[in-house]
């Protein structure tokens, strides 16, 4: 069974669908004994990093993420769940938010510098639409995906994690290259959202059902 966690971050209803597009049996949870007897979690969400957080803490499901990735489960996390896996955030009222830690390094929002001619031109945040993924090395989420397909993106933050080896895939905005896809061992994480990113997107979600948790070069 494949866990959806539900930690009111929204966008919950697209990935179930997209999992059952492709003949994948799952559940939408809050209950972190239902996270524990998965089989594979995704770790989806829309949101504001700090009550992200803090909806994980009050329902218990930042010790279910961790038991899972100590478990070696494949997990998968989307958009702010990939953040939040992240030591800290900096989208917060007081600084920055401790994160689950799964993963070092830090989120940062985007920050262009003004357009000598025009504030107009100067790229727009938060970063929306589709862009390039990039792969920058192999791993089991990317069997059959062609080099620098396009995924949708909705974000004003990225991760910018400690480790290079953490990097899977860049994508460039705004003169910016940033993480798109990092993974260490049995986890795995997108910034953009497989589940509204056309073949492409659908084909890693397929990947990631049929992935045993096992990592190239890690």
């Amino acid at each position: 069974m494949l866990a959806i966690i539900d930690y009111e971050a929204g966008n919950l209803t697209s990935v179930k669908l997209a999992v059952e597009h492709l003949g994948g049996a799952s559940v939408v949870t809050s209950d972190p004994a239902v996270v524990a007897s998965a089989d594979r979690v995704i770790f989806p969400g829309v949101g504001y990093a700090e009550t992200c957080m803090t909806n994980l803490k009050r329902r218990g499901l930042d010790a279910a993420l961790r038991a899972a990735y100590a478990a070696g489960k494949p997990l998968l996390a989307i958009c702010i769940g990939m953040q939040l896996l992240f030591s800290t955030s900096a989208e917060g009222r007081d600084g920055a938010v401790p994160c689950l830690d799964l993963l070092a390094g830090e989120v940062v929002k985007f920050s262009f510098p003004a357009s000598a001619n025009s504030l107009a031109s100067a790229p727009k945040i938060p970063h929306m639409g589709w862009n390039a993924v990039v792969p920058r090395r192999e791993h089991p989420l990317l069997k059959n995906f062609r080099p620098a397909s396009e995924a949708y993106f909705v974000h004003s933050y990225y991760v910018a994690p400690r480790d290079a080896a953490d990097i899977i895939a860049e994508t460039e905005y705004g003169g910016k290259i940033f993480p798109s896809m990092v993974g260490k061992n049995n986890l795995v994480a997108a910034q953009f959202h497989p589940e509204k990113s056309g073949a492409a997107g659908l084909q890693m979600l397929q990947n990631f059902i049929e992935w045993d948790g096992r990592a190239i070069n890690n």
